[in-house]
């Protein structure tokens, strides 16, 4: 058998080219080597650096981070900034309290521990033959829940219920009494914990209280002042600090507490002691005439400052959710009202600035009624021909609807907007009304004349007194404003506001005449002679308006809004007091017989408190058959002449013969009704120094 050589086919030749060379191997397995190390090189660099961006270059920022996780906040109550009046008496100050929190957990695990104890100890008596009982008291959950529920005034099931909880914090009682705090301390309850907190407290009560407003629970301020200024009383809060585990569970009992930056002082411009004598007044003032409301603001025309805001019904601070929002609303600043004839001022004011009409000038009332844009306007009797100061002292509204014809409607308006009328006064208080005032191409001839004696329109009390004090101060409108100054009780910094002049409304010399026009109105046959002083001068304008019904949107035939805006004293003056009675329900609603005592009474007191000296002294003779408030307290003296006379026995004279007894004394006296005397201030044989306010009041012998 032959053998024949083996042909190789092309695959096998092909295939033999494609082994590959040794050497090649080689390198591609040392280049795979080096792609690999190169990577792990890089994934170390990568490593490293971010380790280094981790543990070095943001270690503040992860440190942080851990620490918030690790750390639970609970925020506390800071201690708000103080509120003070003018003369720096506390009107809102923050008083320290305990506030109560459990530890469920804390006190279960104490409880098991107690019980350990307890048994361990009788365990060692019982060895020793020991009759002495164990010392240690244990506890359970049920005893502490009826403690703590007696103790807080809470009720048993609820205590209970948090108790059981599985938590490490649980708020049981904010802001507990001192005789709470230390009867619960002395029990020493397990897991129970005090914290102390700051309460807010007014120490004065009602007064002021709708200025002041109040703080909620969380140191939030809900009203007035409180609320207005928050951002300065509430000062940085404070926190008390527990540690958390991963799970976001308590560890600890968490004691540490960071407390925040201390809350600015506020000083108001008010003054405490004539916000307490208008608030008495208009409380009296609001049940004799039965009225729904009531509210006097009392202004310094020189610069604006707010020395007195009261509305009645008023409510308590301290416990103000029992009261309801109409009590605790600042009626002042925030109603409006058909202001009457209180506007007339600033009709006369416009007029004579204008130069339309002069002072001298004669207007004809008619015999007391008017037809105008077919309606017929009334005055309250025949009046015949007056000039203009008459026209305001016996107001009448035809000889106003007369000058307001000679005005236009057009500069009415434009005055009436320069006094502030229909726009917010930018006082320092939330919620202020603006009022209303239609555009005078709105107006027709019946508006014209419906408004010039304050009906058509409306304003708030606070609109109304500023405006009345630009006339008053010499014709300059300021923006009324509350808060005197802001200090800082850290470094005693003080930011002080001073007066803002918005701009002048009328002359000076106009300012003057209508001064004087406005004193007429006191005068004994003028519409406010009811507002008298004794020994003092003053000037004002009477007010009565119907309201609207809203019912038939027409004016209501028995609803009315009596007020009298006044100044005094009226050489130098020192205040202008505005007085407005809502909805009075007496037979005689008219503003002079209501509103004009109130200021007579707030001026005489607020007088002597500032210690204003009478320039001359006047009887005063009122004769009326309206009921007369007999329990003015005196407050300190004004001493013009020195000495002090002793008070005679006046009851049963004459009006003649008690003169004639009183001018030998010397006493300054007001005469109070007509008759005989039936009542005095001071009582007989007090001693009353001889510029004292004193007193009579007469009745028919019927």
């Amino acid at each position: 058998m032959s053998l024949k050589p083996r042909k190789h086919s092309l695959s096998d030749k092909a295939s033999a080219r494609k082994l590959p060379n040794p050497k090649q191997k080689v390198h591609g397995v040392r280049v795979r080597i080096l792609l690999i190390g190169i990577c792990f090189v890089l994934a170390y660099i990568a490593l490293v650096s971010r380790v280094y961006y981790l543990q070095v270059y943001s270690a503040s920022k992860w440190q942080s981070l851990a620490a918030r996780q690790h750390k639970k906040k609970i925020t506390l109550t800071p201690q708000r900034g103080a509120i003070f009046d003018r003369n720096g008496e506390a009107l809102a100050v923050s008083l320290v309290a305990d506030s109560v929190y459990i530890n469920p957990t804390e006190l279960r695990d104490l409880i098991a521990e107690a019980e350990v104890e307890a048994k361990r100890d009788a365990a060692k008596k019982n060895s020793e033959s020991s009759s002495k009982e164990s010392e240690i008291i244990v506890h359970s959950v049920e005893s502490v829940a009826t403690a703590l529920s007696k103790g807080l005034s809470l009720k048993y099931p609820v205590v209970l219920a948090k108790l059981q909880k599985d938590k490490k914090f649980i708020w049981l009682k904010r802001r507990i009494t001192d005789g709470e705090s230390r009867m619960l301390k002395a029990q020493a309850l397990p897991g129970v914990h005090f914290i102390p907190e700051h309460e807010r407290w007014y120490p004065n009560g009602r007064v002021a209280g709708q200025i002041i407003g109040f703080s909620g629970t969380d140191n939030d301020g809900l009203e007035g002042i409180e609320r207005r200024y928050n951002g300065v009383l509430a000062g940085d809060v404070s926190y008390l600090i527990m540690q958390r585990d991963g799970g976001s569970r308590s560890i600890g009992s968490g004691r540490q507490v960071i407390k925040g930056q201390l809350g600015k002082d506020v000083t108001l411009t008010i003054d405490k002691q004539l916000q307490y004598i208008v608030e008495k007044e208009l409380a009296v003032a609001v049940r004799d005439s039965n009225s729904k409301s009531g509210s006097v603001v009392v202004l310094d025309p020189f610069s604006g400052q707010v020395l007195a805001m009261a509305s009645f019904p008023d409510y308590d601070p301290n416990a103000f959710g029992s009261f309801s929002a109409a009590e605790r609303r600042n009626r002042v600043v925030c109603d409006t009202y058909e202001p009457g004839s209180t506007f007339k001022l600033f009709l006369l004011a416009a007029a004579l600035d204008a130069n339309v009409i002069k002072v001298d000038d004669v207007i004809d009332c008619g015999r007391g009624s008017y037809r105008i844009g077919g309606k017929v306007i009334h005055d309250h009797a025949e009046l015949g021909r007056l000039n203009i100061s008459d026209v305001l002292k016996y107001s009448s509204n035809i000889g106003c609807a007369k000058i307001a014809q000679k005005l236009g409607k057009e500069t009415f308006y434009s005055y009436l907007t320069q006094f502030g009328f229909a726009q917010k006064t930018e006082v320092d208080f939330d919620g202020e009304g603006r009022g209303l005032l239609r555009q005078p191409h709105k107006w027709f001839e019946i508006d014209l004349a419906a408004i010039s004696f304050g009906q058509g329109l409306s304003v708030t009390s606070l609109q109304l007194a500023a405006a009345a004090s630009a006339i008053v101060n010499g014709g300059e409108l300021y923006r009324p404003y509350l808060v005197k100054k802001i200090t800082n009780p850290v470094n005693g910094v003080t930011d002080e506001q001073t007066p803002q002049l918005v701009r002048r409304v009328i002359g000076r010399d106009i300012a003057h005449e209508l001064k004087q026009m406005m004193v007429t109105v006191t005068d004994v046959d003028g519409t406010g002679s009811r507002a008298r002083v004794a020994g003092f001068e003053v000037g004002g304008k009477t007010g009565t308006a119907q309201k609207v019904d809203p019912v038939t949107r027409t004016y209501s035939v028995d609803k009315r809004v009596s007020s009298f805006i006044g100044f005094a004293p009226a050489e130098a003056p020192k205040m202008v007091i505005l007085v407005v009675l809502d909805e009075p329900k007496v037979q005689q609603t008219y503003g002079g017989l209501l509103a004009a005592p109130v200021f007579s009474r707030i001026a005489e007191q607020g007088l002597r408190y500032l210690h204003v000296p009478a320039l001359h002294r006047k009887t005063m003779v009122i004769d009326t058959d309206m009921p007369i408030r007999a329990d003015i307290p005196a407050l300190s003296s004004v001493t013009v002449d020195p000495g002090t006379e002793v008070m005679p026995d006046c009851k049963g004279l004459s009006s003649r013969q008690m003169l004639r007894l009183m001018a030998k004394s010397g006493l300054n006296i007001m005469i109070k009704g007509v008759g005989r005397v039936v009542d005095q201030y001071p009582l007989a044989g007090e001693s009353v120094n001889i510029d004292s306010a004193v007193w009579v009041q007469l009745q028919p012998p019927n």
